[in-house]
C-alpha cells in the first residue's frame, strides 16, 4: 500500500497494490497498521455504498461536527469521480483550502479525509459507484454542508453549474463564510 501526502498533509492518497493472474486480482483496500503508520489512527464504524446514474452527480459538500465529526476513507469502485476535501477547521492554517483528486476504478486509488474536512465529489462517468469508510456514524444533528460552487472556495469540478445534477439539499446549502446550518 502506498501513501501519499498532498498539498494538505493531513489528507492522504492511499494506493493499495493489486496483484493480478489470470483468474482476476485481489487487493488490500484497508490496512489499519499501514494508515497507523502515517499517523492516521482511525476506528471505522460505518461502511456508505452510493450508485449515481449519470455524469456530473454532485454530492456535498458535507461535513459533521463534533462530537460526532467524520474521517472517511473514500473509494471510486466504479466509473470515476472527482474527489474534494475542504479544510473548515477554524484557526488551521489550511482552512478553506481544498484537494481535489480524481479517483476511479482504474487507479485503485483512495482519499483518505480527515475530521473537520467536508467532503463532495462529482461524478465523472455515468454509472459511478463510490464506497466509503467513516470513523463515526452518520448523525443528521451533527451534519453541516457548504454549497458545491462557493466561488470563495475556487474549486474546479471540471463540469458547468448548469449540467450538475444535485438534491434538492445539497441546492440550497450556505457559502463557507454564510451562518453554518444543518445540511439536512
Amino acid at each position: 500500500m502506498k501513501i501519499e501526502r498532498l498539498i494538505i498533509p493531513d489528507v492522504l492518497l492511499v494506493t493499495p497494490l493489486r496483484h493480478a493472474d489470470q483468474r482476476g486480482s485481489f487487493s488490500e483496500t484497508f490496512r489499519a497498521d499501514v494508515l497507523a503508520a502515517h499517523g492516521v489512527n482511525a476506528a471505522f464504524v460505518q461502511d456508505n455504498h452510493v450508485v449515481s446514474k449519470s455524469r456530473g452527480v454532485v454530492g456535498g459538500l458535507h461535513y459533521q461536527v463534533a462530537p460526532c465529526a467524520q474521517g472517511k476513507l473514500v473509494r471510486c469502485s466504479k466509473g470515476a469521480i472527482l474527489d474534494v476535501a475542504v479544510d473548515v477547521r477554524e484557526g488551521s492554517p489550511t482552512y478553506a483550502k481544498h484537494v481535489a483528486v480524481e479517483l476511479s476504478e482504474a487507479s485503485w486509488q483512495q482519499l483518505w479525509v480527515p475530521p473537520g474536512f467536508a467532503h463532495g465529489y462529482v461524478t465523472l462517468d455515468d454509472n459511478c459507484e463510490v464506497i466509503y469508510k467513516t470513523t463515526d456514524y452518520y448523525s443528521p444533528s451533527h451534519e453541516r454542508g457548504i454549497a458545491w460552487d462557493d466561488p470563495a472556495l475556487k474549486i474546479d469540478w471540471r463540469i458547468s453549474p448548469t449540467k450538475a445534477t444535485l438534491s434538492d439539499k445539497d441546492r440550497n446549502l450556505p457559502r463557507l463564510g454564510e451562518p453554518a446550518r444543518r445540511s439536512n
